[in-house]
């Protein structure tokens, strides 16, 4: 029996990295590094880490979001939105996808990285939902995960931050996102007792299922 030929090839599963903890400054370097030399057949890559504490402005991000930064570096970076805290007990996911090979718009990702965050809460019972215009993943009013992406040459890098288990009171020194008393929440205050490095493992499950799954959310 001859294949057939117009099912589409499955599409290959990205390479896993876990660095760790890294400075944000050297990963959004490797990542820019990584996205500049990438050829039409390059794997694509996803880095599951966390970063010391630090701030970081979209592109189009107002400074005026950032209300006291204390000792906490702030940077401009070249993702989308706002203002946001990255620091231990966050689970950073950093997408480095071939988006044309996977022929994927950009809110089709977007999409994906909230649904697998929303399908990890489920397995604990815990409803969470997305917002219009407001990218990322709610439960209640509070926001539990950001997203900020970048496309260059059809290629995503940046990607997604969920809160896990970490200090909140960053969080109060700017209006995340670019909201005004937005609250912040985390897997922690929501009974479950999880490291971003354990989290990561179901997490990573759904996200590779989506990605699988070129219908998509």
């Amino acid at each position: 029996m001859q294949p057939d030929s117009a099912a589409p090839a499955p599409t290959p599963v990205p390479v896993i990295r876990r660095p760790g903890q890294v400075d944000y400054l050297q990963a959004w370097r490797d990542m820019q590094a990584f996205t500049a030399a990438r050829a039409p057949d390059t794997p694509d890559e996803i880095w599951l880490l966390e970063h010391p504490p630090v701030y970081t402005l979209g592109r189009n991000g107002k400074a005026e979001h950032v209300l006291d930064a204390g000792d906490i570096p702030v940077l401009r970076v070249d993702r989308g939105g706002q203002v946001t805290y990255h620091g231990p007990g966050q689970l950073v996911v950093y997408t480095l996808l071939d988006l044309r090979r996977r022929r994927l718009g950009v809110q089709s990702l977007v999409n994906r990285l909230e649904q697998a965050v929303i399908d990890l809460l489920a397995e604990y019972g815990i409803s969470a939902g997305r917002r219009t215009r407001a990218p990322g993943v709610y439960v209640g009013a509070a926001k539990l995960a950001a997203l900020g992406l970048r496309v260059s040459r059809g290629c995503s890098f940046h990607g997604l931050s969920l809160n896990v288990d970490m200090d909140l009171e960053p969080f109060r020194r700017i209006n995340p996102c670019g909201y005004r008393d937005l609250q912040v929440t985390q897997l922690a205050e929501l009974g479950i007792t999880a490291t971003a490095q354990a989290i990561s493992v179901p997490l990573l499950r759904h996200l590779e299922q989506l990605l699988q799954d070129r219908d998509g959310q």
